[in-house]
């Protein structure tokens, strides 16, 4: 139903009442129409089912004391079609058609046809703007969230895993109708809409779904013994999924459509994976960089010379160790690291570890003895001290 359809449309003729009814009598006169018209007690009749949707729609807008007075002073603002206001000299009066105002055929770059003006303002309003489209509109599916457990190597590398899911999918005893019989009947609380709007002040709605239907629209008069009428069951269902190189552990990555499915032809939702990362015997990691740690001797961080290093799933590479070298000094192997989103790479962080020996042969015990003689004159600590006693 279009706007201009609900602003001209006598509801309180629909119902048979005087525009100055009680709630009461508007209760009692709906109940009397809905019976003599519903579909249950006219099985094939189509227009006994029209008529009980115009009486359902009548009801919903009389029914709620702030939509009954919204209706009423749209009604009286744009009673019969036309505009009534002062014009010029002793009350003077004009009047013009609702199709100016509600998109006919005069509608163009300066008037409201098409979309938008007066009309949005009232379809908003009562929540009509949608009409009969609105009963058949698509729902999206929901959200799914998994998790995964991926190596180190998978995580810095990429990886397809299998992921095994559940979620509501439409239920296939009752082809997603929730009608054992596949025949719901239109909620007759939002005539199908789905939601149910209420007063928010200011001349103005809000929509809520419908607590009746549960926001589908449909009711079932034989609720399917599989999805209890909701035309939803739990269904599982094992898909590839590829993770990005270069996710780190704790990461949430969203795969757009791969979620629950939509109802009535809606798109499906998003899948959301919790990415965990199980520790590697070697290496570490520091944002896009890889870390490590490579033990040398006394020799070679006092002499310098060239060690090699280990990378994550590549040939080892081979550093220049500067004598002198103290032990935890960081070295950088440049783009050994994790991916990083455009492609590229990080570093690998190599952190050198000065190795003591644990047991000496007589030979190295002996040549140990000559260097502590030839370096007994050398305090390592004295720096420590003077920079204590300044302290």
């Amino acid at each position: 139903m279009s706007t201009k359809d609900f602003v001209e449309k006598d509801y309180y003729k629909v119902l048979g009442v005087p525009k100055d009814a009680t709630e009461a009598e508007i209760k009692k006169a709906y109940r009397k129409l809905a019976r003599e018209n519903h579909p249950d007690a006219n099985k094939g009749d189509t227009k006994a089912e029209e008529r009980f949707k115009e009486i359902s729609e009548a009801n919903d807008v009389l029914g709620d004391p702030k939509k009954r007075k919204e209706y009423d002073e749209a009604r009286a603002l744009f009673g019969n079609g036309g505009f009534r206001a002062g014009g010029p000299g002793a009350g003077g009066s004009f009047n013009f058609d609702l199709g100016d105002l509600f998109g006919g055929a005069q509608g163009g770059a300066g008037g409201f046809g098409g979309g938008g003006g007066i009309g949005d303002v009232f379809g908003g309003l009562f929540n009509r703007g949608g009409g009969a489209g609105a009963r058949t509109q698509p729902r999206r599916g929901q959200d799914i969230e998994s998790e995964v457990t991926l190596s180190f190597t998978e995580a810095i590398e990429g990886a397809t895993v299998p992921l095994r899911m559940s979620s509501q999918q439409p239920c296939t005893a009752c082809s997603g109708t929730g009608d054992k019989n596949g025949t719901p009947r239109v909620c007759p609380t939002c005539v199908g809409t789905g939601q149910v709007s209420r007063g928010s002040g200011g001349g103005f709605s809000l929509t809520d779904p419908c607590v009746d239907c549960k926001g589908r629209g449909l009711i079932a008069e034989n609720p399917c013994e599989v999805c209890k009428g909701s035309g939803r069951a739990k269904s599982s269902r094992t898909m590839q999924v590829r993770i990005p190189a270069g996710v780190s552990d704790g990461q949430k990555i969203r795969l757009r459509g791969k979620g629950a499915p939509g109802e009535r032809g809606g798109p499906h939702g998003d899948l959301f994976v919790v990415v965990h990362v199980d520790a590697h015997p070697v290496f570490g990691r520091k944002d896009d960089n890889l870390t490590v740690t490579v033990p040398v001797s006394f020799v070679e961080a006092a002499l310098g010379g060239e060690v090699k290093v280990p990378t994550l799933g590549g040939p080892a590479v081979t550093l220049k160790l500067p004598a002198g070298t103290p032990n935890g000094r960081t070295m950088r192997a440049r783009g050994k690291g994790a991916v990083r989103k455009d492609g590229t790479r990080g570093d690998l962080l190599v952190t050198v570890e000065v190795a003591v020996p644990r047991e000496l042969d007589d030979k190295a015990r002996e040549a140990l003895e000559t260097y502590r003689e030839a370096t007994a004159s050398t305090d390592p600590r004295a720096e420590l001290f003077e920079a204590a006693k300044g302290a």
